[in-house]
């Protein structure tokens, strides 16, 4: 069983595990099974009859969408987490995959990310309901594997993009934000584009492919109780990174930063060695060619007839 199997990583996800011939899958949609309701779980559980489950559902979105939904997004991803491991916890399941986020780190952790530093602070504040309700599900597998036995494993991966990502200026992530305000600007001349924050912090990125091959990595060959990094190890500037996307956009006017908005977290990288060493995972797409896609991808779907209508990125 897939939850968010539909969604942006977890179609990934699915293909891969269909090219495995792993057996029946199943993907739970929200329209039939609302996970944050414990019956509706167990529905879930009784219509897959599942052996694995990949926990990718979550309620997400970049500053902005974070900012605006505090406790909408601690509520979910808590409740869909609790619900998800108590039911497998009932049922004996072989093995559960958690995916959680590197927004669980704390707000100042030392560069690169360690996975011994996620306990050493608090995260960042314009995310930290998000963060906190994934590093909760870490603790609840941890002390299930403790008591009950139960073969809980929990990835944590950086900051993904791809094709068919949230372009929805309203709920998005910085790389598809920029690609569209980019595109949107030299398609119709503007001289300018406006870019939050004051450019300064770092991140890390990760194609999607990317990591949906960690992910069914892991589920093959880790089994351990430790969270583990999924990154691709490389850190970029929001600056550097925003020049970047307007140069591949064919974008040639002015970028402004809008300090009054926020920059979020200071710092990101992660020390991704342990997904080398435990499971054989290193990323294979690089950001340039990653946002090249990306770009590709976008503008295809800009000249159809969806544009214009708030969230060209279809199903999250």
């Amino acid at each position: 069983m897939v939850t968010g199997g539909a969604g942006f990583v977890g179609r990934r996800v699915c293909e891969r595990l269909r090219e495995r011939e792993v057996g029946e899958l199943f993907v739970p949609r929200r329209s039939d099974f609302d996970l944050t309701d414990p019956v509706a779980v167990a529905r879930a559980y009784d219509a897959g009859r599942p052996d694995l489950v990949v926990h990718l559902a979550a309620e997400v979105g970049g500053i902005g969408a974070n900012r605006a939904n505090p406790g909408r997004y601690f509520y979910a991803n808590m409740a869909m987490g609790l619900h998800l491991v108590e039911e497998a916890r009932r049922r004996s399941l072989e093995k559960f995959v958690q995916v959680g986020t590197v927004c669980s780190y704390p707000k100042h952790t030392p560069i690169p990310f360690r996975e011994e530093n996620l306990w050493d602070g608090y995260p960042e504040e314009t995310n930290a309901p998000y963060g906190v309700a994934k590093r909760a599900l870490l603790e609840m597998l941890q002390a299930y594997r403790r008591q009950y036995g139960l073969n809980g494993i929990y990835l944590m991966p950086v900051n993904l993009y791809g094709p068919e990502d949230d372009f929805d200026l309203e709920t998005s992530h910085v790389i598809p934000a920029l690609i569209r305000k980019f595109e949107e600007a030299r398609l119709s001349g503007a001289g300018s584009v406006s870019c939050w924050g004051t450019g300064r912090p770092s991140r890390e990125f990760l194609y999607v492919d990317d990591c949906a091959q960690a992910i069914v990595l892991a589920a093959e060959r880790y089994d351990e109780p430790e969270p583990v990094n999924v990154g691709s190890g490389a850190e970029i500037t929001i600056r550097e990174l925003t020049e970047k996307v307007a140069r591949k956009s064919g974008f040639a006017g002015r970028i402004e930063w809008d300090s009054s908005r926020p920059d979020g977290q200071p710092r990101r990288k992660l020390d991704t060695s342990r997904a080398r060493e435990l499971f054989g995972f290193e990323a294979t797409v690089g950001l340039d060619d990653g946002l090249e896609r990306t770009i590709q991808w976008y503008r295809g779907e800009a000249s159809t007839s969806t544009r214009g209508r708030g969230n060209l990125a279809a199903a999250r």
